[in-house]
């Protein structure tokens, strides 16, 4: 195990409900393993689609730029890093928020009504004519895509126990990584389409890439659960199984899984939670930058086409989505999130730090390897680590969502980070990237740290004078507070 205590994961509910053993010991003749597989089959293809469009939607302004978009549209100066950044001032704004209306709006309809505007909105993009209307559409596209990653992120912890959730969260940042590699190849087949119906090879892009976004909107409307008892592919007792399983967890309380303002106001008030902002801050600005700027980076490296640059970019996403996976699986089965990110930071300091060097081509590149070796471990797993450990409802849509605010905020920052006028090597862009990530892998190190001497105090025993006279139900509704609940590390 991960600390010194048994993990109150693995103990009954008997601790806060007496009377709901009867309902967390029986299996209904369930095979826990097929209905994992079951949830998995039906669940994560979607979310998967839904999230590399999404992801692909956002930034493939970045290969829209190698094929004349600058040129088409007269921009200047730094109008395309604004244009880059515009997008991530709405989607702030609106990320929690959105969060906080996924369940009385029901997932379903709400997911497919992002999916669907966004897949028009980028569309639109390809039929811009000026500046002025690029920004439009980037702010606009902010507004409709801010619910997605952070009503997902939620929407999993509605279907999976903690023990699952890192490597369904997984799943989506291998999604990103997918639409990173997906995106080169579109971009260059598509880029090829220059001068049919008289369009820009970029606008092709655009244009092609918004669709399937369009369609996904329809489907998640008819496939997409809303919850466990929604779920028309399971039986009677694979729901009632697949409810009972998160009343494993402690603090997994009957009022703890519904909103409220309390809950809302704890998670402002928590300082780990704003710990969790500043590091997602961090790896989000490695996040954005990579996956935005990638392609200029690697054209800074040597004389490549622009075809070269797209092919180029895509061993690289392979490479950071492997390794995601893999990790995601250890940490699921040793629960232990912090460990890792730090580990996977480091290596991708030390990436950025091949990146400053005075060295060749090959080097170089060698150098885009270890940052995406590094890149979705650390931007990743937090997103499971911190609802890990709020097991209310309330705080834990509420911390999810701010987390996701601070860490985008990095966008707006990652876009005016790579200049032109910085290439080929691009000092400034790199050495901000790494003293960032440089930042979060503390952060991360301390929360690691924190969460296990914590875990060891309650461990001992001792309770504060306020928990003394409190009944073992009560203890219970106090979520991560409670001195019985045990931090995931």
């Amino acid at each position: 195990m991960a600390t010194d205590t048994p993990d109150m994961a693995d103990l009954k509910v008997a601790a806060q409900d007496p009377d709901a053993e009867a309902a967390t010991d029986p299996t209904f003749g369930v095979d826990e393993k097929k209905l994992l597989r079951k949830l998995d089959l039906h669940i994560i293809p979607l979310v998967m689609l839904l999230y590399t469009f999404s992801f692909l939607d956002r930034v493939n302004i970045g290969n829209a730029r190698l094929y004349n978009m600058e040129a088409d549209l007269g921009l200047v100066g730094n109008q395309f890093q604004v244009a880059v950044s515009i997008f991530f001032v709405t989607y702030l704004l609106f990320e929690v928020p959105s969060n906080l209306v996924l369940k009385p709006l029901t997932p379903s309809r709400y997911i497919a009504f992002i999916a669907f505007g966004w897949g028009i909105i980028a569309t639109c993009t390809g039929f811009v004519h000026s500046y002025g209307a690029l920004i439009a559409v980037r702010l606009i596209l902010g507004v409709v895509e801010a619910g997605l990653f952070p009503g997902l992120n939620v929407y999993l912890t509605i279907l999976y126990t903690k023990q699952e959730l890192a490597l369904r969260v997984g799943y989506l940042f291998v999604s990103a990584a997918i639409a990173g590699a997906l995106g080169g190849l579109l971009a260059y087949g598509i880029g090829q389409m220059a001068g049919i119906s008289g369009y820009s090879g970029w606008r092709w892009i655009f244009i092609i890439e918004g669709l399937p976004s369009v369609l996904l909107g329809f489907a998640a409307f008819f496939l997409l659960p809303n919850d466990i008892d929604h779920c028309y592919f399971l039986t009677p007792e694979e729901k009632k199984f697949a409810n009972a399983r998160h009343l494993r967890h402690y603090g997994v309380t009957e009022s703890a899984q519904k909103f409220s303002k309390n809950d809302m106001m704890a998670a402002f008030k928590d300082w780990k939670v704003w710990l969790f902002c500043l590091g997602q801050f961090g790896v989000d600005t490695l996040l954005y930058g990579y996956s935005t700027f990638l392609p200029t980076i690697i054209r800074g490296l040597g004389e490549w086409s622009t075809a070269e640059v797209q092919l180029l970019t895509i061993p690289c996403y392979f490479v950071g989505a492997l390794t995601y996976m893999g990790i995601a699986y250890l940490s699921d089965r040793m629960q232990m999130r912090g460990m890792f990110a730090v580990i996977f930071g480091v290596i991708s300091i030390v990436g950025y730090g091949v990146l400053l060097s005075d060295s060749s081509a090959g080097v170089h590149y060698f150098g885009c390897f270890l940052v995406a070796t590094g890149l979705y471990v650390t931007v990743g797993l937090p997103l499971a680590w911190l609802p890990n450990n709020t097991p209310r409802y309330g705080k834990r849509t509420t911390a999810n969502g701010m987390q996701l605010t601070c860490g985008n905020a990095a966008g707006i920052m990652s876009s005016f980070i790579y200049p032109s006028i910085d290439g080929p090597r691009y000092i400034v862009g790199n050495a901000v990237s790494l003293s960032v990530v440089g930042m979060a892998a503390c952060i991360f190190g301390f929360l690691w740290f924190w969460f296990a001497r914590e875990n060891k105090k309650r461990g001992e025993g001792s309770l504060k004078s306020i928990h003394e006279n409190l009944s073992e139900e009560e203890l219970a509704e106090l979520g991560d507070e409670s001195p019985r609940f045990r931090y995931t590390i």
